[in-house]
């Protein structure tokens, strides 16, 4: 899908061309700050190519993940290639490329995934006077400030989940609940693994996010023209950046924390049932040892001839399997 927004009243007015092989529309004649390229075809990509003179990346080319393929330079154009977070109101969110690509005053993105943030951007670039885009770097950086509030509205989830996951952990729980709590604590291992995936997405995100911000800064400090505002935008948009990305650190050290708690408590419930085997054994072991002596079949054995030579045994093996227990249980083994 093309789309294109011409500049309008201090707004943008979007327009959806039709782009078929034997039938081309007229490019707009106003102002165009903003091209938007959804799942593009052949075809639009070279009807973009021929009225942008950028060349188009591939799916291909902004899966690579060399810098160098991902921020360069080409025929005065910037090509900034981020990772985009979408489907994050789903349980299966997807990262995929977004590439930004300004040559001067236009910006021609170019994706394959339907962020939120970008359909807001939209609505809310239409009102006059609501965001910054008279021009396609206004345009980038009101788009990427858009992506980090979401990825901030993100974080405060996951915070919120993690913290639910460690409440449930460490809570009391009563005598009932005991016998349950292994599968409570599996169950909570795959949600904090969902968490944690999702943390991993947003640190590569913020990463990708940081390097496109700083190859920018780079560029335009070279261009004496550079708007001192405009500079003043992308300095803002790095501390959040920044922030954004040490507190994605605290949660990640936060989910593995809980991790090696969950785990160790699993390993200790694991370790009861062994030990309570191992004590049932050394019970167990006396009471074997005497049944098998006085199971032996020799000829010259005066218990045999005992008429109370069986109850002696039975009782025998019953006092050596108690011995043991009570002094297990003094011991406070179990």
């Amino acid at each position: 899908m093309l789309r294109v927004y011409t500049r309008s009243h201090n707004c943008l007015a979007p327009s959806d061309l039709a782009i078929e092989a034997n039938a081309r529309p007229p490019w707009p004649s106003a102002p165009t700050p903003w091209i938007d390229l959804l799942h593009p075809t052949a075809e639009e990509d070279r009807y973009v190519e021929h009225h942008t003179g950028v060349s188009i990346p591939t799916r291909e080319e902004m899966l690579e993940i060399e810098a160098s393929s991902r921020l360069y330079q080409e025929n005065d154009a910037q090509f900034m290639t981020i990772s985009a977070l979408s489907q994050l109101e789903t349980d299966s969110p997807v990262l995929s490329p977004f590439t930004f690509v300004l040559k001067g005053q236009t910006l021609v993105t170019v994706r394959y995934s339907e962020p939120k943030p970008l359909l807001h951007f939209s609505q809310r670039s239409q009102r006059p006077g609501a965001v910054a885009c008279g021009n396609g770097e206004q345009v980038m950086m009101s788009i990427i400030e858009a992506l980090i509030d979401r990825i901030a509205d993100t974080l405060e989830r996951i915070g919120s989940n993690i913290d639910t996951i460690s409440r449930d952990v460490f809570r009391d729980r009563a005598d009932g609940e005991i016998k349950s709590a292994g599968k409570v604590l599996q169950s909570n291992i795959v949600d904090l693994g969902r968490q944690g995936e999702l943390l991993s997405m947003v640190r590569e995100s913020l990463i990708s996010i940081n390097r496109a911000l700083t190859y920018h800064t780079a560029v335009i400090e070279d261009d004496k023209k550079a708007l001192k505002d405009a500079r003043m935008r992308i300095r803002t948009v790095q501390r959040d950046v920044a922030s954004l990305t040490e507190h994605t650190g605290f949660l990640s050290s936060k989910v593995t924390f809980l991790l090696d708690a969950m785990l160790g408590m699993i390993n200790l419930e694991q370790n009861q049932i062994i030990k309570i085997f191992s004590i049932a054994s050394v019970c167990l072991m006396p009471p074997t040892l005497i049944a098998s002596l006085y199971g032996m079949n020799f000829k010259n054995m005066p218990e045999l001839g005992w008429s109370f030579g069986y109850p002696m045994a039975i009782g025998a093996m019953i006092i050596s399997a108690i011995l043991p227990f009570l002094y297990f249980r003094k011991k406070g083994w179990f």
